[in-house]
């Protein structure tokens, strides 16, 4: 299995490695060219998403929620190729394309003595809200979900790991920031989540796009347990490869 996994990153990674040092002009048009394979000739989940458009805007018309959806994917296809050039994107160039609106709301917390545990979807680039830390002395952590191939893996925690991000699993986050808590250190932690719990494991159900849902609750479990402030960490996409980060206390 270690041989297979290995054999697939070595396959696959100087493709990545080569694609991450393309200009953007270059990559969206292979991100064109992908959504063109993915929407039309593989049709990749789209009954899944169609259905669920029908499921949040049952007012829309079938032509209107294709329209969503073929939206959807083109930024989809924008996502994936904007976290493969993380791999070698400089600084300065992801400086210019992520903005950060209101940096104050962490002043005011380090002034404080402060840590907080931040709250964000899979909503434009996330991948790129790491160089968050060049700008904060908040110590980072992400939490993140374990790949099962862990060449792959390392990959991963050494690009969002950059700029002194540490990553954290789904199974340490409750020991670890318990730890570094009790030390005193001042901390800004990244949940991320569109998943939904297990039936079984769902503690609280809430509205959402008029359909009840299970929710997670652990950040906010941790939050209070830890007296951490929460933060809405809310991405905008102001135009393609440029967004925009606004924090809600």
């Amino acid at each position: 299995l270690d041989l297979m996994q290995l054999f697939i990153y070595v396959l696959i990674f100087p493709f990545l490695w080569l694609i991450s040092k393309l200009p953007f002009s270059l990559l969206y048009i292979l991100s064109d060219l992908t959504y063109g394979l993915v929407y039309n000739i593989f049709s990749y989940r789209k009954s899944v998403v169609l259905a669920n458009l029908k499921l949040a805007f049952p007012e829309h018309s079938k032509t209107k929620n294709e329209a969503i959806a073929k939206k959807f994917y083109k930024h989809l296809c924008d996502m994936i190729f904007e976290s493969i050039k993380s791999i070698s994107m400089p600084e300065e160039e992801l400086r210019k394309r992520f903005h950060f609106k209101n940096l104050s709301v962490f002043n005011d917390l380090e002034k404080k003595d402060k840590s907080a545990i931040l709250i964000l979807g899979h909503y434009g680039n996330w991948e790129w809200i790491f160089i968050l830390q060049t700008f904060i002395k908040h110590t980072g952590y992400g939490v993140y979900k374990q790949l099962k191939n862990k060449y792959f893996d390392r990959l991963v925690k050494r690009i969002r790991a950059k700029y002194n991000t540490y990553l954290i699993t789904t199974k340490e986050t409750v020991s670890v920031l318990d730890d570094v808590n009790s030390k005193g250190q001042l901390t800004a932690s990244g949940f991320i989540s569109d998943q939904s719990p297990k039936r079984n494991k769902a503690f609280h159900w809430q509205e959402f796009m008029g359909v009840k849902v299970p929710v997670y609750t652990g950040a906010e479990m941790l939050a209070k347990k830890l007296d951490h402030a929460v933060i809405f960490t809310k991405i905008s996409k102001i135009k393609r490869g440029h967004y925009q980060c606004e924090f809600e206390l």
